[in-house]
């Protein structure tokens, strides 16, 4: 299917995580100069370019956290952390994304890198200079994890709160949606949004239409990560939609975790046609292979989008970021600008 090319439309990538967001050739290359040996079926992988692909039971997304653990183990020095940034921030000017907003935990390289606050701070640094670097602005979505106590996610919390306007955009929450009770995190969401961070939790994949209804009405969402299955209920459907809160959509990566089998399968369209904003991610391309000009390359081939459906989704996913006004009118008029350009 013809169109316009893609990687020239203007947009903003909402659902990309830190590690995730590494080359696989930087991966492999860090875990040299460390010496650390990464799992066999993560190198096979990255070396052979093809996408992993795991089921949506316990074991596949133990089998899932533990490469990406693995692969987390390697980001452990300052020049680490600011080539990563620089190269995702590379990777999305390439795209035509002209805003990132990138989700970190950094709990998980505090050991590694001074403790809590300078891993953010060189964090923080490191996405000032890759902004710089290539024009793309970045902000930072600092994610607490499900599986840890959610008194660390208060902790995460205040510590974003401090840099609210200083690079952190909005506050997260991630990791296998089956675990945790979801409420106990709310008081983290509190200080969050109170500080002015979004709400930016995951929902709605692992889990059903009630995760998501939950991460509206317990941690005051205004933007959800995945919630692909809110399609599951019909009158939530319809409250996303009346709310105009967005979804972030990261359809390779729905196949590759076995929430759907596959491609055609992931409702993107039946969210679209009732009206719920979507914005397209990536999610963990280091894992699950494709970008995000992929998923824009999907949503036309597989679920017949036409070029002006996919300018609306670029729009969507600006509409949906924390971009600065400015950077917001721009990528907006440039979206514009890309739709009315004559395809070949």
């Amino acid at each position: 299917m013809g169109g316009r090319p893609l990687e020239l439309l203007p947009k903003a990538h909402l659902h990309l995580h830190f590690t995730g967001s590494l080359r696989p050739s930087t991966l492999l290359e860090l875990a040299a100069d460390a010496g650390t040996r990464l799992p066999d079926a993560l190198v096979d992988a990255l070396t052979s370019g093809r996408p992993m692909h795991f089921d949506a039971t316990d074991r596949g997304w133990f089998r899932f956290q533990r490469l990406y653990d693995a692969a987390r183990s390697v980001v452990r020095t300052e020049a680490a952390v600011r080539r990563l940034l620089v190269e995702a921030a590379e990777d999305e000017l390439r795209e035509g994304s002209g805003w990132l907003e990138i989700q970190v935990d950094p709990t998980s390289y505090a050991p590694w890198l001074g403790g809590l606050t300078p891993a953010l701070e060189l964090i923080l640094d490191s996405a000032r200079d890759a902004s710089d670097r290539t024009g793309v602005g970045v902000g930072v979505v600092v994610a607490a994890r499900r599986i840890r106590h959610p008194l660390d996610a208060r902790t995460l919390a205040r510590l974003s709160a401090r840099y609210a306007g200083a690079g952190v955009v909005g506050f997260g929450l991630s990791n296998d949606e089956r675990r945790g009770d979801t409420a106990a995190f709310a008081p983290a969401f509190r200080i969050a949004r109170e500080a002015g961070l979004a709400a930016v939790p995951h929902g709605g994949e692992l889990r059903g239409a009630d995760a998501v209804a939950d991460c509206l009405d317990l941690l005051g969402a205004v933007r959800i990560g995945h919630g692909v299955r809110s399609v599951e209920d019909p009158a939530l459907v319809g409250r996303l939609a009346a709310g105009q809160v967005p979804l972030e959509i990261c359809p390779t990566s729905n196949v590759a975790l076995g929430v759907f089998a596959e491609p055609a399968d992931v409702p993107l369209r039946t969210l679209m046609d009732a009206g719920v904003p979507v914005a397209l991610g990536a999610d963990d391309p280091l894992l699950f292979g494709p970008r995000l000009v992929a998923q824009y390359e999907e949503a036309r081939a597989v679920h017949g989008l036409s070029d002006a459906e996919l300018a609306r989704l670029a729009g969507e996913s600006v509409r949906a970021s924390s971009a600065p006004d400015p950077t917001r009118e721009h990528l907006l008029a440039a979206i514009t600008t890309w739709l009315a350009t004559p395809s070949d």
